[in-house]
Formats: structure tokens, C-alpha cells, sequence
């Protein structure tokens, strides 16, 4: 497990995550001599997961969650058959952390990517996480937790969360008191999974088409971000314990490496750099991101993709409503790669922002059939078409994102209750407004609107479902409402 908050110098709380899957787990555990089974792990691991994305915790961004699929599935496929399946995810923070979590759910944070240098590094930390998983190092730690009481977890759970809210030192001590003597050894053996993981970590990555040495670097990068303060705080706290140590080990072990005269061709592209910059551009911070790029684009670095800087670039020109700025620097990303997708998918999304949708669709149209962007271009060809009154085109694109991908663009249902809205479909109109509000999770606005379309539906089948989603509404409404 990798984490560093590179804010707060300890753990955000989001970071602890893992320790949330502890308190699930031991409820598997607590009264039993063995440890769990694969099915109780996979139980567990369905909770933990209903638990994250209730948070909305996982970054929806179609570009990158490929291209960690994509690593993770590479290094995966030179391993023997597994008895999980393997799930990548992004959790939407700056923060530098990697942790595999029960279930052979990995994770990576928004932080630890735009923090690396190269798709090494990244395969290294995620080669590392799978390594924990095929150990079940998870399974091993949801065993030794049998022997900590509810109690004792909890707080350590309030005091990795206090200590993402302070110097660290509140958060220790609670850690502290709820241990009793002898029980850091479960943190204590997670040091030595950590080692094991470095070892067979480094074992698939050989095998791979990525360089082993990435996981050094990735580890030093650590060691790099170890802010002032942090090395007063106790080993067992830390969450990426004995760094210094852990490198010293993993340079032993990579002594005598020498990359093989054929080394095993990568399935794609994996567009680092890109990916890097795009989430730089959409999601982080957008002050220190736009002085971060300005000044890189001054110098561009010899080993800095100059397209995927101007993309990056481009990107948060448009969040800083810039809109002619990001067409620059996209149309500038474009010279330096001809055709490619990831650009020419945003720019037809800007023209839109701009208010010039005929621009839109000449950026957009011919690659609706890329396998990564082609849903999220069809997304933008409907809003365009939406914004020139081509209803009928507009409203077959929008029902083709819902049916292919129904969470993951929300604002397509808007779209389409607008339309039915101009077909004068006032009951459709507003099912489909509660089924947006719904999910963004503006509940109390989605049981207006589906009240609303009952009045006005006709059709059983639509009559039923509005019932049916206006139900199960009002019960999460009650039972949130309990819980206050």
C-alpha cells in the first residue's frame, strides 16, 4: 500500500479507505478460528465497494479508467488463473496512494498518477498492489483482526481520520490507546506483506513488457514527498511504513538486472502522458494547475510529451472559461498528433461550450467508432445535434449512451427530458427528470418530478417503473432520515 496526502502530510479520509474494509471484514471474522473463505471475501468486497460508490468516491473518466484497466489486465496476463476478478478503479483525490483492497479491487488515486514520470512507475505500484492481492495479504489481515475487538478497530479507523485533520499527533494517540500491547502486530506483519509484495511485484513486472526498475522509482517518489513532520510520526501510523528501508531492498534485488534483448511488446499504447495531463487539465485544482503548465510550456522538459502539455493545458483553459485559449492549445496538441481521439473528442466538447455546436460535429464526427472515446463522442454529437433542433438525431444518440453506459452519463437524461418536453411528452418529460436527479443523487428533486410524470403517464410499462424508482426513493429518504 502506497499513501501520502500530499497536503496534510498523513492521510486524508478518503486514504482510509482500507482501514473502512478492516471494519467491514471483521464482522467475517471475529468468531471464527480460520480465515475467510474466497466466497465471505467476495461478500465482503461487494459492501465495501456499495460503501465507496455511494461516496462517489471513483472518478468517472472513461480515458483513464482504460488505461489502468488496461496495465493492470497486461500484468495479469502472465499470472496463473485467479480466484477473483481483478477491478481497477481511480479515486477522485490528490493524493499519492495505491492500496488493494478485499476482493482484488485495486485502487489508484487521481494524485499518485499526475505524480509519476512514466507508465513504469504507475505498472510498478499497480504490479506491487496485484502482488498484495494474489498473496491475499487482504485475507491475512482480516484473519489477524479476529483478535482486535470492534472496538479497538474503530479506533483506529478515528484516528488515521483525525489525523488527516491535524499534524498527526491527535490521531496517533487515539491510535495508541485503542491498541493493546502486542496488536500493532497486524500492522507490523502488513510491513513484511509489503516486502513480499515488492518481491513478486517485481517477479510479474520481468515478465511484462514494463521496465521492474519503475517500482524503484515509484518508491522513491515516496521518499521524495515525505514532508517535514512526518517522520515524527509512529511507524504505525504510517500506511507506506519503512520507505527508506523498502527501496534498499527492492535496489538489492534489481542489482543484477538486465532487460531482455526481446522484451515482451506492450498490447497498446497506454498514452501516459496524455492521460497524465488530462487529469491534470479536468480535475485537479485549477490555479496551481494552470501556473504549473504555463511555466512547463516556457521549458518543456526533453522527456515531456509537448502535445500532451498542451492538451493538459488546453483543458484547463476551459475550466477557466478561456475558451479560445484551450482551442489554441488543443489545435496546437493536434499538430503534434495528427487525428488523435482524446484531442479531437475535447475540442468538439469546447466548440460546444463556446456555443458553436457546427464546429462541434466537424471535430466529432469519424471517430464515434473508437473503442475508448466513441460513447463519450456520441454524448457530444447529441448535445450538438440538441443545439441545432435535430431532435430526432439527438434523441436516438442520447438513448444509445443510456442503454450502452445508464450512470455514466447522467446528463443525458436531462438532454432527452428536454426534448420530450418540446414533443409535448410532459409525463416522459419529467421521468426523466427524476431519473437524472436521481442520479446526482438530488433525491428530494427526483421525487417531485416522478410524482409529476405519474400524473401524466399513460403507458403501464413507464407508469411502473416511475412507481417502482419513486419507491425505492422514499425509502432511502426514510432511512436516511432515521440515521439523523
Amino acid at each position: 500500500m502506497f499513501i501520502f496526502n500530499k497536503n496534510k502530510g498523513v492521510m486524508s479520509g478518503k486514504c482510509i479507505l482500507m482501514l473502512f474494509s478492516v471494519l467491514l471484514f471483521v464482522s467475517f471474522s471475529v468468531n471464527s478460528s480460520l480465515a475467510i473463505s474466497i466466497p465471505e471475501e467476495n461478500k465482503a468486497a461487494e459492501k465495501f465497494m456499495e460503501m465507496v460508490n455511494n461516496r462517489h468516491m471513483i472518478l468517472n473518466d472513461p480515458i483513464a479508467n482504460h488505461m489502468i484497466t488496461q496495465v493492470g489486465r497486461h500484468i495479469l496476463s502472465f499470472l496463473p488463473p485467479q480466484p477473483f476478478d481483478y477491478s481497477f478503479y481511480i479515486v477522485d483525490e490528490d493524493v499519492f496512494n495505491a492500496f488493494a483492497s478485499a476482493g482484488a479491487n485495486i485502487f489508484a488515486y487521481r494524485g499518485l498518477i499526475t505524480s509519476l514520470d512514466s507508465i513504469d512507475e504507475l505498472a510498478g505500484i499497480i504490479g506491487h498492489e496485484i502482488a498484495h492481492a494474489v498473496s491475499r495479504h487482504v485475507s491475512e489481515s482480516i484473519d489477524r483482526s479476529k483478535f482486535l475487538s470492534i472496538g479497538s478497530l474503530a479506533g483506529m479507523l478515528a484516528g488515521a481520520i483525525i489525523g488527516s485533520q491535524s499534524n498527526g499527533n491527535a490521531g496517533a494517540t487515539l491510535m495508541t490507546g485503542s491498541m493493546a500491547l502486542g496488536q500493532t502486530a497486524m500492522l507490523a506483519f502488513t510491513r513484511d506483506n509489503e516486502t513480499e509484495a515488492d518481491e513478486k511485484g517485481i517477479m510479474f513486472l520481468k515478465r511484462s513488457c514494463f521496465s521492474p526498475e519503475g517500482l524503484l522509482s515509484g518508491l522513491m517518489k515516496i521518499r521524495a514527498t515525505d514532508y517535514r513532520g512526518t517522520e515524527g510520526i509512529p511507524d504505525y501510523v504510517k500506511t507506506h511504513p519503512g520507505t527508506g528501508e523498502r527501496i534498499a531492498h527492492v535496489e538489492t534485488i534489481l542489482s543484477g538486472y538486465v532487460p531482455p534483448e526481446k522484451k515482451v511488446p506492450c498490447p497498446e499504447d497506454f498514452r501516459f502522458d496524455m492521460v497524465k495531463y488530462r487529469l491534470l487539465g479536468l480535475y485537479a485544482e485549477i490555479k496551481p494547475t494552470f501556473d504549473q503548465l504555463t511555466n512547463q510550456l516556457g521549458d518543456i522538459p526533453p522527456t515531456v510529451d509537448a502535445g500532451a502539455l498542451h492538451y493538459g493545458m488546453g483543458l484547463v483553459c476551459s475550466r477557466k472559461s478561456m475558451g479560445e485559449d484551450a482551442i489554441f492549445h488543443l489545435r496546437k496538441a493536434l499538430s503534434i498528433h495528427p487525428f488523435d481521439p482524446m484531442i479531437l473528442v475535447e475540442m468538439g466538447r469546447i466548440y460546444l461550450l463556446n456555443g458553436e455546436p457546427e464546429k462541434a460535429l466537424v471535430a466529432l464526427n469519424g471517430i464515434e467508432s473508437d473503442p475508448v472515446v466513441g460513447l463519450m463522442v456520441k454524448f457530444h454529437q447529441a448535445a450538438a445535434y440538441l443545439e441545432l433542433r435535430h431532435l430526432s438525431k439527438a434523441k436516438t444518440l442520447f438513448n444509445t449512451v443510456i442503454k450502452a453506459a445508464p450512470t455514466q452519463y447522467p446528463k443525458a437524461y436531462y438532454h432527452l427530458a428536454n426534448i420530450l418536453s418540446l414533443e409535448n411528452e410532459k409525463g416522459l418529460s419529467h421521468y426523466y427528470l427524476g431519473l437524472y436527479y436521481a442520479e446526482i443523487d438530488t433525491h428530494k428533486t427526483a421525487i417531485v418530478h416522478l410524482k409529476k410524470a405519474l400524473d401524466d403517464l399513460t403507458d403501464d410499462a413507464d407508469i411502473k417503473k416511475a412507481t417502482q424508482l419513486l419507491n425505492r426513493l422514499k425509502k432511502e429518504a426514510t432511512r436516511d432520515k432515521q440515521k439523523k
